[in-house]
């Protein structure tokens, strides 16, 4: 049967909370101790249509801080927010609406004479 042995809490928050979840393990020296364990990163995703966004690591919002500007986005315009597909889809759909101001433009002024 397994030694049932009281385990100490390391640090000041007693509470059973996500924040707060461990596991015991039993160290070099023989002791039990808890492990506190972090929660899991949700990986970014794109503001249009939801997918994660590929070349961005997944961390917890305090890690982003801790790294590089390259590695929080992609050197692209709108790098770390939207992936390639919207940021195509913006851009034809731009170039579309101006297509359709030149024409409208024309338009009027072939009629005007």
């Amino acid at each position: 049967m397994v030694d049932q042995r009281r385990v100490q809490l390391r640090t000041k928050n007693p509470y059973n909370v996500r924040s707060n979840k461990r596991r015991v393990i039993k160290t070099p020296g023989g002791q039990l101790r808890y492990l506190h364990i972090h929660k899991k990163p949700s990986v970014p995703k794109c503001g249009d249509c939801g997918l994660a966004l590929s070349g961005v690591p997944a961390l917890r919002p305090r890690r982003y801080a801790t790294i590089s500007k390259r590695q929080k986005s992609v050197t692209r315009a709108y790098g770390g927010s939207r992936c390639a597909h919207c940021v195509r889809e913006r851009v034809v759909r731009a170039f579309l609406l101006e297509e359709a101001k030149i024409v409208k433009r024309v338009i009027k002024q072939s009629t005007g004479k």
